[in-house]
């Protein structure tokens, strides 16, 4: 069975749509974070080598590198809520009818309900280091194509809010209180910080279109 990342857009966005549990929102968020991650890469290709833009060329393609590491990263991210959320699903259907059952039940639900915070959190990251580099984007890129890099910034805050659900719903059922904790503080770290990036960045672009 091929990937969800070497599918159409429009059959991803069938899979999306359909009854199916999987592809859900956390794959959504992986794909709009790598979107995030594409548009800077865009504005750095249609930055680099113009002449307009010799002094910023070795940084935009420095960039441009990141970008596309961060953007295979963010589609490698697709699978893995998938693959989660199928191991979650797994634990859920497991036997209850006795105690050692339930036990054992419960365990690995809890288990895997780690993982399942980890994961978004981990795609929550993602989509803040791609806010962060589309700030260099539409700083530094050609001007002709800014509003593409903020959509880049948009993109990725919208992914990373999005993940950040994914965190929240996983994280209020895991037992471990200190864990659930420690990875609600990390996330609103994040949070707390892209916040206020992307309305910096958003008003960079903006003032360059008006």
């Amino acid at each position: 069975m091929s990937e969800i990342k070497d599918k159409s857009i429009a059959v991803f966005l069938d899979d999306l749509a359909s009854k199916a549990a999987t592809p859900g929102g956390g794959s959504a968020a992986a794909v709009i974070g790598a979107q995030s991650a594409a548009l800077t890469s865009m504005v750095c290709n249609l930055t680099i080598g113009k002449p307009a833009y010799a002094e910023v060329d070795a940084e935009m393609r420095e960039l441009l590198a990141k970008s596309e590491s961060l953007r295979e990263r963010l589609t490698g991210m697709i699978k893995a809520d998938v693959d989660v959320f199928d191991r979650l699903m797994a634990a859920y259907g497991l036997p209850k009818e006795t105690d050692e059952e339930k036990a054992a039940r419960s365990a690995a639900i809890q288990a895997i309900l780690k993982d399942a915070t980890d994961v978004p959190l981990a795609c929550a990251h993602a989509c803040a280091e791609a806010i962060a580099l589309s700030k260099v984007a539409a700083e530094k890129g050609n001007t002709a194509v800014v509003s593409d890099a903020g959509v880049a910034v948009m993109a990725g805050y919208a992914a990373l809010k999005s993940a950040a659900l994914n965190v929240y719903i996983n994280a209020g059922s895991i037992k471990d209180k200190a864990f659930a904790e420690a990875k609600l503080d990390e996330l609103e770290a994040v949070l707390q910080g892209a916040n206020v990036a992307v309305e910096e960045i958003y008003g960079v672009v903006k003032a360059k279109l008006i």
